[in-house]
């Protein structure tokens, strides 16, 4: 329509390895689903970012369905965002090995995500991990994405984006947009139910402290039945208290109560009877997105054609 303003495109992306938890879906994913009524969106699922990391072809195939069940189940509508996989887009690498040619060594060798996962990993310090960046570069520039939504660890890598894109502009015509960050909502940090002074992720070696979107019930109650807790018994919100401040979080994300109201309501009772009722919230909670991510997990067909 004439005169209608063309909407801002905003560019995100999850790679395929492994489970999502409870961070994810009241993190990002509850972000991404509240853009799509603002922003012409972008999802993609970075499965050649996750090969930077050893993986196995037949799980990297299963846990690329399950990423996009999962978004699709948490609310991403497939009508009103693009929801794709990376790896079958071409353009993605034939656009990174341009960008490549224009990014200095010393730019890739500084990034502290190099640095981090060199070490993490040093019997698989590859090529493909030093230029991850230069090809999320290419994920976001080849999209003209005006945001892209980027938390701590990924500031460093669009900066290096925005100077890339600036570099080629320079050179030759003004071809990319330089994208600006999009700092979302910040939701509520989730810790891990087996060490609370650590944040939730799926990576943790200690299953028992994630709580994964497709748990079942039982694995859901088990899980804050046998979270840390502290020592003491009174239900309180305080830095004093990480284990039972997350399960405080928990209980709030899952109702809607606020902290001031969760304390009120169980004061005088004890730690057992509080995460009995964190559990039963959790799960109700959690039981629409597990009815829709089984039903779409169960139509493959659908997936492979959204």
């Amino acid at each position: 329509m004439e005169g209608e303003q063309k909407r801002k495109v905003i560019l995100s992306g999850m790679q395929p390895t492994g489970g999502l938890h409870i961070g994810h879906l009241t993190g990002a994913l509850r972000n991404w689903v509240e853009f799509q009524s603002e922003f012409e969106c972008y999802y993609t699922i970075v499965d050649l970012h996750a090969i930077t990391v050893r993986q196995e072809p037949a799980k990297l195939r299963q846990w690329t369905l399950d990423l996009a069940a999962t978004f699709i189940a948490a609310g991403i509508n497939p009508e009103q965002a693009h929801i794709f996989v990376q790896s079958h887009v071409p353009e993605h690498t034939q656009l990174a090995w341009v960008l490549n040619c224009f990014t200095g060594m010393g730019e890739c060798s500084r990034m502290t995500q190099f640095k981090d996962k060199s070490q993490k990993y040093p019997e698989n310090v590859n090529v493909g991990l030093f230029a991850y960046p230069v090809l999320m570069a290419a994920d976001i520039l080849l999209y003209q994405a005006d945001l892209v939504p980027v938390g701590a660890d990924q500031k460093q890598h669009l900066e290096l984006t925005r100077n890339l894109a600036e570099r080629f502009n320079n050179l030759y015509s003004p071809t990319f947009k330089v994208p600006e960050p999009y700092i979302p909502k910040i939701g509520a940090k989730i810790m891990n139910l087996q060490n609370p002074t650590k944040k939730m992720s799926k990576t943790d070696e200690a299953q028992l402290g994630v709580l994964y979107l497709t748990d079942t019930p039982e694995q859901i109650k088990n899980k804050i039945k046998r979270a840390v807790t502290d020592s003491g018994s009174e239900i309180k919100f305080s830095e004093t208290k990480p284990g039972i401040s997350n399960l405080i979080t928990l209980y709030h994300i899952a109702t809607g109560k606020s902290i001031e109201l969760i304390e009120q309501e169980f004061a005088g009772r004890g730690y057992g009877e509080f995460k009995k009722a964190v559990g039963e919230a959790l799960v109700e909670f959690l039981e629409p997105f597990r009815n829709r991510y089984k039903e779409l997990r169960a139509e493959e067909g659908y997936l492979f054609d959204v």
